[in-house]
């Protein structure tokens, strides 16, 4: 079974950018960030995780305790190449984490488990 994300013309954009040394454009760089945060939030539900990919978006999942108000206490923080990557597989979440690519704080803020996508 093929994963959603593959049908996104975004997605695929981005990545045929990323293999030609290109920088993608800014629109199709977020809509690839958001379509794969979107897939995210559908296979892993919950409200104790929060995602950031700045500047383009960020989604909360992962079942346990909600999260309402302030800063939250499981955070996962990068940037958009590094999630791109680490959500088509192209980059392996225990070496984004190593690399320093992956800013996390929280007890549930390990996707090893979720990703790739």
């Amino acid at each position: 079974m093929s994963s959603p994300h593959s049908k996104s013309e975004a997605v695929e954009a981005v990545l045929a950018a990323f293999d030609e040394g290109r920088t993608p454009e800014r629109s199709v760089y977020r809509a690839a960030v958001r379509a794969l945060l979107t897939v995210l939030a559908e296979r892993v539900p919950g409200r104790s995780v929060e995602v950031r990919i700045p500047p383009y978006g960020a989604v909360q999942c992962v079942p346990g305790p909600r999260h309402t108000r302030g800063t939250p206490p499981n955070v996962v923080e990068m940037d958009p190449r590094t999630w791109v990557e680490t959500a088509t597989g192209r980059l392996g979440w225990a070496e984004a984490v190593t690399q320093g690519r992956v800013r996390m704080s929280g007890t549930r803020a390990d996707l090893s488990a979720h990703l790739p996508l």
